[in-house]
Order: structure tokens, then C-alpha cells, then sequence
């Protein structure tokens, strides 16, 4: 079902290998994404579990992110290894650290089981970004990588929905172990479906002993990732917040939690879907703006509204699905932002993201904690108003050199 959704929304250009494959690599990615994905919305649960206070967790939270420094190096491992052995290895490290973070009796080990997930997440998405850039032209690329950053939001509507459920009724450990076993099954999947190296290459490789392109991003490059790391701060501001302000104002339980989720992961996908179809139409920096634009009024809502569900919730999703458009849009310029490496492109902007990430994960908690949603909310909405600023001048930018 899911593959016939794809396809219908792909161009009759694509080649063979991208529709044939586009789908596998998709749920491959969801079920990666659901073990990512899975801690903020249970962040209270799993401290507790620990042994950890929020801000404590906010901490291991803060490291992890920090850890997506290191994928200018990934990149580099990427550039040198076929597609598939980067994906392969991606997901069996994905495996390794959501059955460490399952297994954590302390908040060092659970630290060190979000540096191994995310940065083998990082590895499999940087080895999937390279395989879109080597079978997709970059003027419709947008469509693409939207369709494959479906997996963001089917993460959170089916597989952290699915993990909460099973931690309703057993624990946040079997619900780690449910999905380290879904992307065991995806990498075994990954390794016999796809090809070692692409048939079709879409950028210029560099033969043995040539020098590889400097990382020279100008200054609309750095606009880019600056722009990429704002917006992550004000996301992470509401993601690392929202479940222990359902559970603290109004006594959610873990099965509560999920319905929230699984409707946040209703709006994430209706909103990648859009990205797919709209971005490489509308301008990839255009898209992140609107999209980041979205993300203010919605904080500010949250901010004045936190004590009333209906508002609180509505407010919540608006600035999801905005955050949603604005990433799919932004992540289909990154991998054009090292000519001959996309890999290298997408590492940059992904360690920006993860920067600020990494940046606002520990605010966000502490103030939370002292002061409740206010100044999380408040903080998503002054960081989304710096993605639109800096987005709006890599347009501005990439206008006056055209």
C-alpha cells in the first residue's frame, strides 16, 4: 500500500532503480526513525526508569546531539563506501544502540546508547541522501527526498505510536526492543534488495588521487545551515517538553501520550507530503521559510495557551506540520551544497541541525522544569523566526548569483 502511495507521487522520469527501491529505503528509514524518535515524547518515562530527573536526561539528550558533529567524518566514510554497505551498516548500528538504550542502568549508558543511535542513523541517512543525489537530477530532487522524509512522520504515526502502546502495557525497555527488532529486519531487507554500487550516477566522482572539492559553502551555504540549525532548536524546544507537559498538566498516561503522537504523525505526513509536491515548484528555501514562518504564531499560542488541551494541542500540531515542511524542504539543499559530494553537503547541514539540537535541549528541560511549557514554546517561536531570516537571505543570495 504504502509502496503504490509512492510511486503514484513520483515523476514518470525517475529511473527504474529509484521506483523500485524508493520504498524499501523509506520504511527502512521509519523504522530508524521510530527508535530516534522515540525518547522525547517519553522523556519523563524513561528518566524515571533511569533513575534520572528531566533536565538530568536533557543532558544525555544534549551529548547525543553533539555526537552530529562527527558527520563531516561519516561523509568522508560515506564518499568511500558502495550505498548500500553505508545503509547496511547504518541500521545495524541503529540496532545496537536502541538494545543498549533498552538495556541502560544509568544516564552515562543511556547517553552513550544515543550517541551509537543517532550517529548510526546519521550514517544511514547520509548513505541514503548520496543514493537519492546519484539517481535523482537536483531539480527534482525535492520531490524525492519529501517522499522519503514521509518516514519522519510515519516514525511518529505508526512506529513511536506502536512503541508507546507497548510501553502502556509492558515498558519504555520492550518498547526500545520492539523497534531494534523492525530495523533488524529492514537491514537484513536493505542488504538483499539493493545493488553494492548505484547503476546510475547523477554527480561527478573523484578518481583516486584527485583532490576532493573544499568545503567552500559561501555565504549562502552558511545561511543554509545556519537556518537548519535554528529551526532544529525550535523544534527540539517542543519535543523534549511536550509529553512531560501532557503528563504534568493534565495526567496523560503512555497510552495517552501515543494517541497525541500518532495525531502529530497524521500532520508531519500530510505536510512532507505537500513538501514533495510543492517545494521543487516553489524554491527549496522558499519552502523552509513558509514553513518555519508557520512554527511562530503557533509557539506563541502554545506559549499564552499551555493551560488549556484544546488550545495547547491544536497549537502543539500547527507547529509540528511546519516544522515538518520546513526540513523536507531544507534537507533537499543540502545535498547540493558540496559540488561532487553529497554526502559531505548533507553533513554539514546535519551537523548544524544537530548543533542546535544539542543547544537547546538542555534550556528547553531546565526551563520547563522551573517555569512549565511557557518558555520552551516561547523559545520554538523566536528560533523558527531566525530559520525564516536566514532563509529568506539564502534566497535573497542565491537570486543575485543566478
Amino acid at each position: 500500500m504504502l509502496g503504490r502511495a509512492l510511486d503514484s507521487l513520483l515523476d514518470d522520469r525517475e529511473s527504474p532503480e529509484v521506483r523500485r527501491d524508493v520504498t524499501t529505503l523509506t520504511v527502512a528509514r521509519l523504522c530508524a526513525n521510530s527508535c530516534y524518535r522515540f525518547a522525547a515524547p517519553f522523556l519523563a518515562i524513561i528518566a524515571r526508569g533511569v533513575g534520572v530527573s528531566l533536565d538530568q536526561i536533557g543532558i544525555a539528550l544534549a551529548i547525543a546531539e553533539l555526537s552530529g558533529l562527527l558527520s563531516p567524518l561519516t561523509a568522508r566514510l560515506v564518499d568511500h563506501l558502495p550505498r548500500r554497505t553505508a545503509m547496511g551498516l547504518g541500521l545495524v548500528g541503529v540496532v545496537l544502540g536502541t538494545v543498549l538504550a533498552a538495556s541502560s542502568v544509568g544516564l552515562a549508558m543511556f547517553a552513550v546508547a544515543l550517541v551509537i543511535l543517532s550517529q548510526s542513523k546519521v550514517l544511514f541517512d547520509l548513505g541514503l541522501g548520496s543514493w537519492i543525489a546519484d539517481h535523482v537530477p537536483y531539480e527534482r530532487r525535492g520531490a524525492v527526498v519529501g517522499l522519503t522524509e514521509t518516514s519522519w512522520a510515519l516514525a511518529l504515526l505508526v512506529g513511536v505510536s506502536t512503541m508507546g502502546l507497548v510501553t502502556a502495557v509492558s515498558s519504555w525497555r520492550v518498547g526500545y526492543l520492539t523497534g531494534a527488532a523492525s530495523v533488524l529486519l529492514m537491514a537484513a531487507i536493505v542488504v538483499r534488495q539493493l545493488p553494492s554500487e548505484p547503476k546510475v550516477t547523477m554527480h561527478r566522482t573523484h578518481a583516486e588521487g584527485e583532490k576532493r572539492p573544499a568545503l567552500a559553502l559561501g555565504a549562502r551555504g552558511w545561511l543554509v545551515v545556519a537556518g537548519a540549525c535554528t529551526l532544529m532548536m525550535a523544534s527540539q524546544s517542543l519535543f523534549v517538553t511536550f509529553g512531560s507537559w501532557l503528563e504534568d498538566s493534565f495526567e496523560f498516561t503512555p497510552a495517552s501520550i501515543s494517541v497525541i503522537v500518532f495525531a502529530l504523525g497524521i500532520g508531519e505526513l500530510a505536510a512532507s507530503i505537500t513538501s514533495a509536491r510543492r517545494t521543487d515548484r516553489w524554491g527549496k528555501e522558499t519552502s523552509t521559510a513558509r514553513g518555519a514562518a508557520l512554527m511562530v504564531p503557533a509557539g506563541i499560542l502554545l506559549a499564552v495557551g499551555h493551560g488549556n488541551i484544546g488550545i495547547g494541542v491544536v497549537a502543539l500540531t500547527v507547529a509540528i506540520v511546519g516544522f515538518e515542511f520546513a526540513i523536507v524542504s531544507v534537507l533537499a539543499v543540502g545535498s547540493a551544497l558540496v559540488p561532487g559530494s553529497p554526502a559531505r553537503g548533507l553533513a554539514v547541514l546535519l551537523s548544524g541541525g544537530t548543533m542546535g539540537r544539542a543547544i537547546a535541549s538542555i534550556p528547553a528541560t531546565r526551563l520547563y522544569e522551573q517555569h512549565g511549557m511557557v518558555w520552551p514554546a516561547a523559545m520554538s517561536a523566536a528560533f523558527a523566526s531566525c530559520t525564516v531570516a536566514a532563509m529568506l537571505g539564502a534566497r535573497a543570495l542565491a537570486s543575485r548569483h543566478a
